[in-house]
Formats: structure tokens, sequence, C-alpha cells
């Protein structure tokens, strides 16, 4: 029996890596139908590559930095008798299906990056950014909220009597993404033609939308396995964290569909802001507070998105900051109030400590995001050249276009 509920926990961890890596291509198809047509090729090739370089990153330096862990000290890889049972190939591999599980999440920082800075942003350089990010910035803070690293947690409990509460990444994850893309963006500037000269917005229309909903359908079904799996056992599964995912994608897409006038670029984003809130708090709130947590973020996504694109003049293409950067950080402190048992939850948890782990989050991740892409600004450069945004990244980078062929006939 023993045997068997390993083997079914490897199973089901192995099961949410695999929805968790689908998840990557939603990111890259709601990319390219939010992208002009000449950037499409460009935006699918940078979230496979980065999901590559992430999991290079991540095996060598990052699960390291987060866990303790490394699979270089295991005497059965260097001699390769896989066979001899020693961890992490002990208990049917379970610690390796675990690092597949946790690479997919430190892959989707540079996947969420990826969207904000679309459009102007050099290949290379992206790439240069992802190793530093998934190799040492994002492990710091996983390491710290959902390991044992630098006493945070300890700490937490300590001062407010119950530790940082994030079952699936609002701010491990999301969080932090969205306020690394912010520092990008910022320091990258505008796409050329967003703004005139007198400072009006000037349109850049999405070059699909049934690619953009094709994004984020295939994230919503995977989402299901990033919020539901991160149980990581068969044992602690619940179905609390499946219907509140439920709920509060569907709270997002209805506040989305009315405060964004019915835009469809809103409303599906509006699913994946109340997806992005309720990972922290899935385990333990009520499925209502999970509909309201995912209508705040819905709402929250739509009136900051225009706010910054109108008003501050800040040029994040997909919207990540609001989306993943303040969706995840309303997510972070929500748990704290809904998780409350006076407000249906089940308990366990301190609005004190959520706050202050949503600010750890966010500090980390802006300063980290100001100082790396001002780093490579000043050494290799960030963006394209005048002519280079004017062609597109695709025949910039890759020397071809999404559709070659209707190229060729058209020529």
């Amino acid at each position: 029996m023993t045997a068997f509920q390993t083997g079914a926990d490897v199973f089901f961890v192995l099961m949410g890596a695999i929805l968790v890596f689908a998840m990557h291509g939603g990111f890259a198809f709601l990319e390219v139908g939010t992208v002009q047509h000449k950037n499409q090729v460009n935006a699918l090739v940078k979230i496979i590559v980065d999901f590559a370089v992430s999991t290079i990153c991540y095996f060598f330096i990052g699960y390291t930095v987060a866990y303790g862990v490394t699979f270089l000290s295991n005497a059965a890889i260097l001699t390769g008798q896989v066979s001899a049972g020693g961890a992490p190939f002990a208990g049917s591999g379970y610690d390796l299906v675990k690092f597949f599980f946790l690479a997919t999440f430190a892959a989707a920082i540079p996947a969420i990056i990826s969207g904000g800075i679309a459009e102007r942003a050099r290949f290379w350089p992206q790439v240069a950014a992802t190793v530093i990010i998934v190799a040492l910035v994002y492990p710091v803070f996983e390491g710290m909220v959902w390991g044992e690293r630098l006493g945070y947690q300890a700490w937490m409990t300590d001062v407010f009597g119950v530790p940082f509460h994030d079952f699936a990444g609002s701010v491990v994850v999301h969080t932090m993404g969205g306020w690394l893309a912010l520092g990008a963006v910022l320091i990258l500037g505008a796409r050329q033609g967003r703004y005139n000269a007198s400072g009006r917005v000037v349109g850049i229309p999405p070059s699909s939308i049934p690619w953009l909903a094709l994004g984020t359908w295939i994230l919503c079904i995977g989402w299901f396995g990033f919020n539901v799996m991160s149980a990581q056992s068969l044992s602690g599964v619940s179905g609390l964290v499946a219907i509140n995912s439920l709920m509060a994608m569907v709270g997002g897409i209805i506040a989305a569909l009315i405060t964004g006038r019915n835009d469809p670029g809103f409303v599906h984003n509006g699913a994946l802001a109340g997806l992005v809130a309720i990972c922290a708090g899935s385990d333990i709130v009520h499925p209502i507070g999970a509909l309201v947590i995912g209508a705040v973020a819905g709402c929250l996504f739509v009136m900051m998105f225009q706010i910054m694109q109108n008003r501050w003049k800040i040029d994040d293409v997909l919207g990540v900051w609001p989306l993943h950067g303040l969706a995840g950080a309303w997510g972070g402190v929500a748990a704290g109030l809904f998780g409350l048992q006076a407000l249906g939850g089940l308990g366990g948890v301190s609005l004190g400590a959520q706050i202050t782990g949503t600010l750890t989050g966010i500090a980390i991740a802006m300063s980290a995001g100001l100082a790396l892409y001002s780093l490579l600004k000043a050494t290799i450069g960030i963006r394209f050249s005048p002519e280079e945004e004017a062609q597109g990244a695709d025949l910039t980078v890759h020397k071809i276009r999404a559709n070659p062929e209707a190229d060729i006939i058209g020529g």
C-alpha cells in the first residue's frame, strides 16, 4: 500500500506538471492574439525558449536556492546507478516530478514578463534576464514562502501567530511576475506610435481575437492543475480548491464583462484575473468568498489597465501588471480576509501576515525588475532600433513571418 500511495502521488503531481506546462501554450497564444501580426512568430518563440532556459536554470541553480536541494550532489547521477534508489530517485522519483511541477511555475515568470514587453524588446537580452530571474530572483522569494529560507516564515509566525499563506502562488508567482514586468516596461518605454506628440493614446488593435481567446481557454483549463495539484499529494487534494477556482474565474468574467463594456479582450482576461487572485486562498475561503475575490480582481484589472495606458502612459501590452501584479496582490490580501472564519473561511490566517507577505513580494520584484533591466539597458541594450521595431520582431529576429506561404503568393 505504501508503494501504491507513493506511485499515486507521483502520478498526481506529474499530471499537475503537465497541466501547468500546457498553460505555457496559453501564454503563447494569448500574446499571439494581442500583438500585431508582425510580432506573432516572436511571441511563440519567446515562450518556448524561455521555458527551456528556465528549466535548465531552475534545475542547476534555482531549485537549490529555493529549497536547498541539488540533484548534482546525488551519487546515482554521477555513477549512472539510477536503480540504486537513492534520493531523489527513491519513492518512484517523487522529488523529480515535484521539481518538474515547480519548474513550470518558475517558467511562468518570464512568460508573464514577455507579454508586458512585447513588440519592442530584443530577444537575447530577454533570454539573459530570464536566466537571472529564474536562477536567482524568483527562487529567493519562493524559498522564503514555500521553503524554509532566511527564516522568513518563522519570523512571520513569531510576529503574527501564523505564517504567510499562499497556497498556489498569487503572490509567489503572479505578483512577482507582474511587478518584475512593470520594472521592465518602465525601463523599456512605450512602443513607437503608441502615444502621439500631444500624448494622446493611439490604438494598436490586437491581431487576432480568436487566438487571444484560445490562449485564455488553455490557461483556464491548465489552471485547475496549477491550483488543485498544488496540494502535491493525492491525500491532500481538495475539491474546495477546484470549486473556488471555478467561482473566482466566473466572477472575474462577469465583472470584466460589465466593467469593460463587452470588450472581448477584457472579458477573456477577466477570467485570468479571477484565477490569479484565488491562488493564494483557494484552499481556505468559502466559494462565495471566491466569487467575490474573482469579481474584484476582474474589475481591478479593467480599471487599472485603462488608467495605466490612458492616464499614466505606461505601455504594458498585455496588461500583465494589473492582471498578475495587482490581481495577485489582491489575492494575497484577500486570503487574509475571506480566509477568516468570520467570513466563512477555514481560518488559520492573519490579515497582517498577508499584507506583510504581499508587500515583501512586491518590494523584491519591483526593485529587482528596475535594477536588472536598467543594468541590461546600460550594457547590452534591451530595445529594438526604430527600424527594427517598425519592421517587426518576426523578420528582425527570426527572418520569417507568421504566414510565409501567403507572403510568397502575395509577392
